[in-house]
């Protein structure tokens, strides 16, 4: 028989990137007495990766639990970047009700849209939070109209339009249900989030029906799943099957070993749990997202999202370049193979195949971003690797090839409106929509996502670094032809050793230098980039020859431009198709697949005939 348990909600956060769900949750914690009173605590204690910390965004969904009133409160803090977004999908599965955060200034923003819809496709019960009410050009009560129009195109039901509205400061750890006035605490965000969302309810005495929807991993217990269990008793020590809805065939008997509850942001273990109740749960080795654990005497999977397929992909291969093994712990094709193994344990929307070589891998993922967190996780964990521009998938549909699409949404200065529709016009780009919003301009383009590689620097220069730009995964659509390439030759080293001063200065005449004095380059190794379309070959190791007449001290007096130091991300939206970035704990260089001058040209020849 259904029971429903008053004593516990169970909600998701959700919000596009930068709008303060984490700094919410945060407050969340303290205010529901999760935290001592004295005791220290980081700012955005959920995002525990420190890529999350640098980059302030959330990578992955965090489960956390707060109380008000005596009724726990089960928290997913879910990502807001697009290339995360199946993370997003999984996470709403476990939940009953959603907080919809908005920022009181930027308003909707592509991914509120995006989790919105799903969170709507799921019938879930929505509180509106407008975030950042404290900021001086907040415009809350036009942001409010803004996310109605939103629900309204989304076809959002009767019930979820007259959803409830609170104005939040989240870094004050303020609520009030009035946008002109200032809360003192978060109580009314506490009251709201009970009286409106709906209490789990399931039958504790039906047989056991777990959905599992995120995947941890551990060196000493292997794979830890967690879900909500919908009906049922979960025990440890339990016998269970595990089914999966999509594969029928799976069937297979397993043991629960461990099962955890979140308690704050601790797991605390416990011997049995029941409907309604998120947990975490260890001793089932094949375990994987979308998988339903149930009793074996009544086996009913649950229906499950399929997870989005990606539409990026690289190539990782072992560092074969003349530094290799000097930086790194791990270098070995095992190594690398081992550790994106372990990745796919956790991450479902990633995919890794073997090339024709045992050293390569194709690595496929839901955008660049995805693919570069997990190279610069790699590289802080002692990896050294190589890896290939990055390329789109493309895809047969109705006999036609298809290319993914992406939504593009900017916020510029008006100033710069010209510039960003000419360089979007030639990648490709069809605008879609055109609002003024104050003195600046929001702009929604549907543009390839190939376009997209290597633009964002170009954008960041066009607005004067005041630019915002969003992407979100459209569809697939007809491939729509050529894209011009970046047009910038590459300064390449022409033999191994240190880059001095005389050489550098040289060299800068040709173009804009990535390397200052002292680096360590080697034959073959990408130093710069020249104004011309074609590479030329760079002598930076060059002394100046020392007579009677040149004295070695008037290099002093040469002048060497600041050198630009290039991030992950732009050296993998800089690098062409000949070329590779190299990436090891400590530096990341670019350089030529075919490092021997002369066998580059034998080989561009080849090309050209």
């Amino acid at each position: 028989m259904e029971t429903v348990r008053n004593d516990l909600r169970n909600i998701a956060i959700i919000a596009h990137v930068d709008h303060g769900k984490t700094t919410l949750v945060d407050q969340m914690l303290k205010q529901g007495g999760i935290f001592r009173d004295n005791q220290v605590v980081n700012e955005r204690v959920m995002d525990s990766g420190d890529i999350e910390r640098e980059r302030g965004i959330t990578i992955l969904a965090k489960n956390t639990s707060t109380e008000f009133n005596g009724v726990k409160i089960n928290i997913v803090d879910t990502p807001g970047h697009a290339d995360f977004g199946g993370e997003v999908e999984r996470s709403l599965k476990m939940v009953n009700g959603v907080l919809l955060l908005v920022d009181a200034f930027e308003g909707p923003m592509p991914q509120t849209r995006f989790v919105l819809q799903k969170a709507l496709e799921l019938n879930h019960k929505v509180i509106i939070v407008v975030n950042k009410v404290d900021r001086p050009d907040a415009r809350p009560d036009d942001v409010v109209d803004e996310v109605l129009e939103l629900l309204l195109e989304l076809d959002a039901t009767n019930e979820q339009l007259d959803s409830p509205v609170v104005f939040c400061s989240a870094r004050e750890g303020t609520a009030s249900l009035s946008s002109s006035e200032a809360g003192t605490d978060l109580t009314p965000l506490f009251e709201t989030i009970i009286s409106h969302i709906d209490p789990p309810s399931g039958d504790p005495e039906g047989p056991l029906q777990v959905l599992v929807s995120s995947i941890d991993y551990n060196d000493y217990v292997g794979r830890i799943a967690v879900g909500r269990i919908e009906r049922g008793c979960l025990r440890q020590n339990q016998e269970v099957a595990l089914c999966d809805y999509h594969t029928p065939e799976l069937s297979a008997k397993a043991k629960v070993t461990a099962i955890y509850q979140f308690d704050g942001l601790k797991r605390t273990a416990v011997d049995h749990a029941t409907a309604g109740d998120i947990v975490s749960f260890s001793g089932i080795e094949d375990v994987n997202i979308g998988n339903t654990i149930c009793d074996p005497a009544a086996i009913e999977p649950i229906p499950f999202v399929k997870i989005s397929e990606p539409t990026v992909e690289m190539t990782f291969s072992v560092n074969d370049s003349p530094f290799a093994g000097r930086e790194g712990k791990y270098v070995t094709s095992r190594h690398l193979r081992g550790r994106l193994m372990r990745e796919l344990q956790k991450d479902v929307s990633l995919r890794v195949e073997e090339t024709d070589s045992a050293d390569s891998f194709r690595v496929m993922g839901r955008g660049e971003m995805h693919l570069s967190i997990l190279i610069e996780n790699m590289r802080r964990e002692g990896f050294e690797l190589q890896v290939s521009a990055p390329k789109v998938l493309y895809k047969t549909i109705d006999g036609k090839l298809c290319e993914p699409v992406e939504e593009l949404v900017v916020d510029v200065p008006e100033d710069a409106v010209g510039s960003v529709i000419e360089k979007l016009g030639a990648r490709k780009a069809e605008l879609i929509q055109m609002n003024p919003n104050g003195s600046r301009m929001r702009l929604e383009f549907h543009i390839v996502s190939r376009g997209l590689f290597g633009y964002r620097s170009e954008f960041l220069t066009d607005t004067k670094g005041e630019g915002i730009m969003n992407t979100i995964f459209y569809g697939y659509e007809p491939v729509k032809g050529e894209i011009p390439r970046r047009n910038l030759g590459s300064l390449i080293a022409f033999e191994t050793g240190e880059a001095v001063t005389y050489g550098l200065y040289n060299a800068q005449e040709r173009g804009m230098l990535f390397i200052g004095a002292g680096t360590e380059v080697y034959g073959g190794m990408v130093v710069g980039c020249s104004p011309k379309s074609d590479d030329i070959v760079v002598n930076v190791c060059k002394k100046k020859h020392v007579s009677n007449v040149r004295a070695s001290g008037s290099d002093d007096a040469l002048r060497l431009t600041p050198p630009k130091v290039m991030s992950l991300e732009e050296t993998l939206e800089f690098i062409r198709d000949d070329e590779l970035v190299e990436v090891t704990p400590k530096s990341i260089r670019i350089r030529k697949r075919i490092l021997d001058h002369n066998m580059r040209l034998r080989a561009n020849l080849k090309r050209q005939s």
